[in-house]
């Protein structure tokens, strides 16, 4: 009688709770792999975001520059048909990123060489994972394939006649399906 007691108190896991306990942590698995895809997903993201951001600064710069050199006056420093002023070079819609034109600014009509700018040469290059910049193809980013647009627009600050506002807006296609957007809005003024 002894040996039967025996085999009755020892105790353990059933079927049943293995079974349970294994679908809890399939459940948690599966989670943590999605939440993976996503971060990855995200941190592909960050390099066109990084693109976006030096593309806006880069047409910042050359405004400036254009200005300081006195590749661009005043009164040209405005969108073409813009009511601020007259004579304005800065195209208005939206266009895709082509390397500056003859004048050496970017955004405006001689960016383009015809009726598209030069698609191919229009990339850049990125870091490589130990952080250096080498002009191999495998770092550069061709920015037509994510469909990379910026626009330029160049308003009147009210009350203030010697100041404009520049707002350059960067939309482009990230992992082939997110619209994002990069926005840099700064002010000029007409003196350098």
């Amino acid at each position: 009688m002894s040996v039967q007691m025996r085999r009755h108190s020892q105790a353990g896991f059933t079927l049943l709770e293995t079974m349970i306990s294994l679908a809890v942590l399939t459940i948690g698995v599966l989670g943590l792999a999605a939440m993976l895809g996503s971060g990855l997903q995200y941190m592909t993201m960050s390099q066109y975001d990084y693109i976006a951001q030096t593309k806006a600064t880069e047409t910042v710069e050359s405004i400036f520059t254009a200005r300081n050199m006195g590749q661009a006056t005043w009164s040209t420093i405005c969108n073409v048909g813009s009511t601020v002023c007259t004579g304005g070079i800065f195209l208005v819609a939206a266009q895709p990123l082509c390397d500056p034109g003859p004048d050496g600014i970017v955004g405006t009509a001689d960016d383009f060489n015809g009726s598209a700018c030069n698609v191919a040469s229009d990339a850049i290059l990125l870091p490589t994972s130990a952080g250096t910049v080498n002009a191999t193809t495998a770092n550069r980013v061709p920015l037509s394939s994510f469909q990379f647009l910026r626009t330029i627009a160049i308003t009147a600050v009210p009350g203030v006649a010697n100041l404009r506002q520049i707002q350059v807006t960067i939309t482009y296609k990230a992992a082939g399906r997110f619209q994002r957007t990069y926005t840099m809005t700064t002010d000029i003024s007409n003196f350098s």
